[in-house]
């Protein structure tokens, strides 16, 4: 199986089990201490990895996934570049890639109860433009119907069904914690990492046809050729 996925494949699959492991052991350990009380309802995510010793765990965890997105993010694009895509939108889809993995790392670095303004923002990142990252290739897709489709045929139309359901839990999350009914819209939170973890994790089949990774150093035109002799040295070697 490796030898006909590749390792890169790997890579993706490995983030949605780290990512899902990460945040449910946070919510373990948060139960375990009592730092939340599930007969007041389900709390959130960020309220889990609040309160010490977790907050430390969740920051950890947090930052080696988002490394993880960032690295997968990378690859995704030159994948693209590699396939013909447009460089605008091609970078439009990195960069809300990139922001999703610096969401994810402010969230585990600024916990809610210390620095909330700064919290919500990594937040708004980690989901909300995390999101948009897997709609913006949806809408590639759509648009270049030349462009390469590994895996089955089926693979596309459940991203489709993901992405949708993602954005109506999201939108139902906004509207319950807007009316304070703070429980129902905790579990929309879960159920959307989860899906955004299952979405990352279906970039292995993108990746399936990669063997590897060459990095490449191109020199500068005037670092190309050697530098030219003094006219004085010319004349005594000549």
């Amino acid at each position: 199986m490796l030898g006909m996925w590749g390792y890169l494949s790997l890579l993706p699959v490995f983030l949605a089990l780290w990512a899902v492991a990460s945040i449910w052991t946070v919510f373990a350990i948060a139960v375990a201490n009592r730092t939340v009380n599930l007969t007041e309802g389900i709390p959130y995510i960020s309220l889990c990895g609040s309160y010490p010793p977790q907050s430390c765990i969740f920051s950890q965890l947090l930052n080696m996934g988002a490394a993880l997105a960032a690295w997968i993010c990378i690859l995704r694009y030159h994948q693209f570049r590699d396939w013909g895509v447009a460089k605008w939108l091609n970078q439009l889809i990195l960069w809300s890639g990139l922001l999703c993995a610096l969401g994810t790392s402010v969230v585990g670095n600024f916990q809610q109860k210390n620095q909330q303004a700064t919290h919500l923002t990594g937040a708004f990142f980690a989901l909300f433009v995390g999101h948009l990252y897997f709609w913006l290739q949806l809408l590639l897709s759509w648009r270049m119907k030349s462009l390469p489709q590994p895996g089955a045929p089926w693979i596309g139309p459940l991203r489709l069904v993901l992405c949708s359901l993602c954005t109506f839990l999201m939108v139902t999350m906004v509207i319950l914690h807007t009316n304070l009914l703070r429980s129902a819209s905790a579990v929309c939170e879960w159920a959307v990492a989860m899906l955004l973890f299952v979405l990352f994790g279906l970039l292995a089949v993108d990746f399936s046809g990669v063997s590897g990774c060459t990095l490449c150093l191109q020199p500068r035109p005037s670092l190309s050729q050697p530098p030219a002799l003094p006219a004085s040295l010319q004349t005594q070697m000549f």
